[in-house]
């Protein structure tokens, strides 16, 4: 508290992730004199990576990639950042049913679902026939949603919205938000795309890549500045006590002396008194495997000839592997897939199970739960929000939105030229 109450701020920053990081050096390079607040043991938020025990580098919230259309933002990131080439590709992964007598055997193709994909799950010659039918009615490189499909009179286009339904959508969403199938918006079911193109790639942003040192490289060097003094393991709420209109130093007496930036929680910061915001967070499982494991019976493709099979170097064929049929876990990520890291014999994997955030300080909430009830219950707490002097919102939690990481830089830039 003597930091504080003795050096005079222009602006505090609750949070050091994308939102507090980007907007601190925006107003610094202003002239402002920025306190950041973190109440973690490190910078970065969600997006912070680390080398694990194996030396192995990996993002400990799981896996974050970087794209946008934004030239601005993406010069400004690269300020603190070179950058890997990596464009982006997931794949589904399922049981195969022409699998039959061969245990374990699984068939993937790329998500969202394309013509590729068309091919891998009902073979060359049927899913090049299906193709053709496809682009003859809707036209190549476009993208057409399984209610478009679903009202097609040609039943083999009808049929194909139930298979990406079933195989790509329904069980993968129910893990995703623990929702049963009846509970799922329909307009969100009707929106899901099939792609008539052959663009693997989850992203056509026209910049991406992964940074070429890691986040938390890009990251200490964006709060390297005389301007910016960062204090973790610092929740703001400790040095806060809230009134109708203000926000007082709790224990001075005196109101807060400057703006606050606050990118945590908005339930929280009031102290929960309209009830919980409702979250998804996630436990992740990571694992790492020795070239070794990889002959052993519990390799995941114990088939030598099984085309999916690591070959001692890497688990998976792709970064991201989604299992949108079976397993309990959503994903599995291989980090060094997404970072180009050379680390020959030994990767480190994550499987991602999501859940409900129940508040516990252990947890992380991730994603938010959009619907009416809930963005009423955000908005009381905006009201609130709205009444203190100088409280800037700013981010996923605060706002109560998901935002991708680009668009998060985006209205950080944004809020430090209005401040």
């Amino acid at each position: 508290m003597d930091v504080i109450l003795e050096r005079p701020y222009d602006i505090w920053i609750a949070g050091a992730g994308y939102a507090g990081a980007v907007s601190a050096r925006a107003l610094a390079e202003r002239g402002k004199r920025v306190l950041v607040l973190e109440r973690r043991d490190h910078i970065g938020g969600n997006a912070y990576d680390c080398l694990d025990d194996h030396g192995v580098l990996i993002h400990k919230y799981g896996p974050h990639i970087f794209h946008t259309n934004d030239k601005s933002v993406f010069d400004f990131l690269s300020r603190f950042t070179q950058w890997r080439d990596y464009q982006h590709r997931v794949v589904a992964n399922i049981p195969d049913p022409a699998g039959e007598g061969r245990p374990g055997w699984r068939l993937q193709y790329p998500v969202p679902f394309n013509l590729t994909s068309l091919e891998e799950a009902f073979g060359k010659e049927e899913g090049e026939q299906l193709g053709d039918k496809l682009v003859a009615a809707y036209g190549a490189e476009k993208k057409v949603t399984i209610l478009e499909l679903r009202q097609n009179p040609d039943p083999e286009i009808a049929a194909l919205a139930d298979y990406v339904y079933e195989h790509v959508f329904v069980h993968y969403t129910m893990k995703q938000w623990g929702q049963k199938p009846e509970e799922i918006d329909p307009n969100t079911t009707a929106r899901v795309p099939v792609f008539l193109s052959r663009d693997d790639r989850y992203f056509q942003d026209t910049y991406q890549g992964m940074p070429l040192e890691g986040y938390t490289k890009m990251f200490e060097r964006m709060l390297d500045h005389p301007n910016i003094e960062v204090l973790l393991n610092t929740d703001v709420r400790q040095y806060l006590s809230l009134e109708e209109f203000d926000i007082f130093l709790r224990g001075a007496g005196t109101p807060l002396p400057c703006p606050l930036i606050y990118t945590g929680p908005l339930d929280e910061f009031f102290g929960l008194c309209y009830g919980r915001l409702p979250y998804r967070t996630l436990d992740f499982k990571f694992e790492t495997w020795q070239a070794r494991d990889y002959t052993a019976p519990y390799a995941p493709y114990p088939d030598p000839d099984h085309p999916l099979r690591g070959d001692g170097d890497f688990f998976q064929t792709h970064a991201t592997v989604n299992y949108t049929v079976d397993e309990d876990y959503t994903r599995i990520t291989e980090f060094k897939r997404l970072t180009g890291q050379e680390l020959p014999g030994v990767t480190t994997i994550v499987k991602e199970y999501s859940r409900p955030y129940t508040g516990d300080p252990r947890e992380t909430p991730y994603y938010a739960i959009i619907n009416p009830a809930n963005n009423a219950l955000y908005a009381k707490y905006k009201a609130e929000a709205d009444k203190k002097q100088q409280l800037y919102l700013l981010g996923r939690l605060a706002e109560y939105k998901y935002y991708n990481m680009d668009a998060i830089a985006a209205r950080a830039l944004e809020l430090a030229e209005r401040l």
